[in-house]
């Protein structure tokens, strides 16, 4: 896999994760640690794009 294959399918799943935060946050009792999880699942992969971007 190239970088930007690897970029691209880490860019999918920043996405996908905004997505499943949006849907737990749009629930009636949001489940705060999952939110908080995903959230910091999202911030590490846009670590990696940042570093992969930069090579």
């Amino acid at each position: 896999m190239s970088v930007a294959e690897h970029v691209d399918s880490l860019k999918a799943k920043h996405a996908d994760l905004d997505h499943l935060i949006e849907e737990e946050e749009g629930r009636p009792h949001p489940d705060q640690t999952m939110v908080t999880q995903l959230k910091r699942q999202k911030l590490r992969i846009k670590d990696e794009i940042v570093q992969l971007a930069a090579r």
